[in-house]
């Protein structure tokens, strides 16, 4: 019920944030390239620095299984805690900055991350990107770093034997897209303060965990 509930909040925002988009009306500004000045395909300058913020949500779901991902969580007794959950709803905050280099770019970013329900308590990591332009204010990129992960009420002892802590870091990589409409005064990534709509999917570990995000991201 949890997933169905987050699916249809996600695609909502995805009809909302257009919808709010064409209905607000910001006069966007020339950023085209000068001439003599590097251009990128789309026109717009080709070099620059793009600082950003952006807040998402999504799921996530850790692989814990006996042998392959996280340590499986076990009661006193050492039967297996069967009601406990590595996964749940996220809530996610991120801040980077962009260089745009011609039809490339190249980027960093950090974030912090709130569980919402199921056991996952934070995370928090960070990640460079790399990617193309697409048209004016478009981007695709895949990305890589590291992330930490604290979960909530873990059991002090796992079924691989030993003691276990709640907290947890490993490699993170992912793919993505942000898409940004010119109605709303975005004009190339170089260019006016705007907003882009992102979407990703990244993977924690040796592929142990799945993680769909839909947010947005708004640059200056």
């Amino acid at each position: 019920m949890r997933k169905l509930s987050l699916a249809i909040a996600l695609a909502a925002a995805t009809v909302a944030v257009p919808a709010f988009a064409q209905d607000t009306t910001m006069a966007p500004t020339d950023n085209s390239a000068q001439p003599g000045e590097a251009a990128a395909p789309d026109g717009s300058k080709a070099f620059g620095i793009e600082p950003y913020v952006g807040i998402m949500g999504g799921w996530e779901q850790f692989d814990n299984e006996s042998g392959r991902g996280l340590p499986q969580a076990i009661n006193a007794d050492g039967s297996l805690r069967r009601h406990y959950k590595p996964q749940g709803a996220l809530v996610q905050g991120v801040v980077g900055v962009n260089v745009p280099l011609g039809p490339v770019f190249v980027g960093a970013e950090g974030n912090v991350i709130k569980g919402v329900d199921g056991n996952i308590d934070w995370e928090y990591g960070a990640a460079g990107r790399v990617g193309f332009r697409a048209g004016d204010s478009g981007l695709f990129y895949a990305k890589a770093g590291y992330q930490w992960v604290n979960f909530d009420h873990f059991s002090a002892r796992s079924t691989r034997g030993g003691d276990t802590g709640r907290d947890y870091g490993a490699v993170t990589y992912g793919i993505g897209a942000e898409v940004g409409p010119q109605n709303i005064g975005l004009k190339g990534i170089t260019g006016n303060a705007g907003f882009r709509i992102r979407a990703e999917v990244n993977t924690w570990g040796k592929a142990q965990s799945l993680r769909p995000m839909l947010g947005i991201i708004t640059h200056f």
